[in-house]
């Protein structure tokens, strides 16, 4: 793969929020606290630089290989 681990991370969040399927009006009222998450973190994403530890944490956690 030559893609970097938080390109492989940032790939995998937004394809969780495509596939599980909110409606504008479930994103518009905020209170899904899956999507809430998966925005969090990938917020927390556009933060950190390659190497930071919060990128083997996501990969962990969204099961990217």
């Amino acid at each position: 793969m030559t893609d970097s681990l938080k390109a492989r991370v940032r790939a995998k969040l937004l394809d969780q929020l495509d596939s599980d399927g909110a409606t504008d009006a479930e994103v518009a009222e905020g209170d899904d606290p899956r999507l809430n998450a998966i925005s969090a973190d990938l917020a927390a994403l556009d933060e950190v630089e390659d190497g930071d530890p919060l990128l083997d944490e996501l990969a962990t956690r969204y099961w990217v290989p």
